[in-house]
């Protein structure tokens, strides 16, 4: 595989604009041209319908943490949209009979995927280079004072560019700063009342926004599931009824390095499927309508995002990116002139923002169909953490929307 290796092999003049005013530069909370990820799963007692966790089976986890660089390329007459910078990193602790097994696997793989020995360690292909690591105990776990299980063993598995062959001590911590942040433990719903519209709203203004990927969705991005089909975190396949899909944890069942070894190629277009989608959808009737809404003065504030699309900027709306690895509470901007926060499209609240508005004595108002099709079929996925005194408006978010700002004769 070489560099930069092409997502969109040619970008039209709007695109490119699109690209230097909302992508690229360093000005804001994050860098945008970076895609990034971690997923930590680990056998648990409050997980233990996904993970297999019982006393007799604990122990196992698999860490999961990607890092890509986009950019423009401009070697051809029309400007590329290119993966320019590449690192993956995948960490077992399993069984130590199950990681030799594993090992030996490996390196069949990296016989029939033609890697080549390096001389600094590891092996390469094109731009590409993987390294792997053995231990008894992982140092991260003795750093940690965190014992490794009896008859365990783990394994390190890293891709690299040249740009993150020595990857930054920030960027190695990265995934296990999180890990050492706990697994989450699920809200506890209560009785919210239901709503056919966002007409009682209007009894609660000016509101705030919170963001989901139920707006990005609408606009053709995929699903979070997505990303997990593409990393192997969970097989989806399984537990259709309960939705309780098992955790990926043992080395035998992921074939993520595999393909990564076999194909590469292949394997990079999945990875970067997410956010070629995220660069060429279009903002939505529901952007459009909190645009609307914002500019007659009913919402204040940014739209408090946790998608990577900048689909609120590119409508219009000042934004502020909550979905961060450096910081499990990220502030956020919640305004004193508020009356309420509308969350649309956001299962959980994994940064505590609706916490936050209740604190402050906003109501909250929900918009989410709680359920999505997957596969061609509608899984209902109830929002996690609906209080007493919360409103759902049952409703994808372009029909809410837009019928709000109708009832108010705004024009979109």
């Amino acid at each position: 595989m070489y560099l930069p290796h092409p997502v969109i092999e040619q970008l039209n003049d709007t695109q490119v604009r699109t690209w230097n005013k909302y992508f690229a530069g360093t000005g804001h909370e994050r860098p945008r041209s970076v895609e990034e990820g971690v997923w930590r799963r680990t056998q648990d007692p409050a997980n233990a319908e996904q993970s297999g966790w019982s006393h007799d089976s604990t122990g196992r986890r698999r860490i999961v943490h990607y890092r890509y660089d986009y950019d423009l390329d401009y070697t051809f007459p029309v400007p590329r949209l290119v993966l320019a910078e590449l690192y993956l990193y995948v960490s077992y602790t399993a069984p130590a009979d199950e990681i030799r097994a594993y090992i030996k696997q490996f390196q069949g793989w990296i016989a029939e995927g033609r890697w080549k020995e390096s001389a600094a360690g590891g092996w390469h292909r094109g731009d590409l280079a993987v390294v792997a690591a053995e231990y008894d105990a992982h140092p991260q776990d003795e750093r940690a004072d965190r014992p490794t299980p009896d008859g365990f063993r783990s394994l390190d598995v890293r891709f690299a560019s040249e740009c993150y062959l020595t990857p930054p001590r920030p960027m190695r911590q990265l995934p296990w700063d999180v890990l050492a942040g706990g697994i989450r433990v699920k809200e506890q719903r209560g009785n919210p009342a239901y709503a056919e519209d966002l007409t009682g709203i209007l009894d609660f203004l000016p509101f705030q926004v919170e963001v989901g990927c139920g707006t990005s969705i609408e606009a053709g991005v995929p699903p979070l599931h997505h990303l997990h089909e593409v990393y192997r975190v969970t097989d989806r396949r399984d537990n259709a009824l309960t939705q309780s899909h098992a955790f990926t944890l043992s080395p035998e069942a992921d074939t993520l390095v595999q393909e990564m070894l076999l194909a590469p190629l292949t394997k990079a277009e999945h990875f970067t499927r997410m956010f070629a989608a995220c660069f060429l959808a279009e903002p939505t009737p529901a952007h459009r309508a909190l645009k609307a809404l914002r500019d007659a003065g009913l919402m204040v504030g940014p739209a408090i995002t946790h998608n990577f699309d900048t689909l609120s900027a590119r409508a219009g709306l000042p934004e502020v990116f909550v979905r961060r690895y450096d910081q499990k509470i990220p502030p956020v901007p919640l305004l004193d002139e508020a009356k309420a926060l509308l969350v649309i499209g956001l299962h959980a609240d994994r940064r505590e923002v609706q916490a936050r508005a209740r604190e402050r004595g906003m109501r909250i108002f929900y918009v989410d169909p709680e359920g999505l099709m997957e596969n061609g079929t509608f899984k209902e996925y109830p929002i996690e953490g609906a209080r007493e005194g919360d409103i759902v408006v049952r409703a994808e978010a372009v029909p809410a929307l837009t019928g709000l700002c109708s009832r108010l004769g705004i024009t979109l």
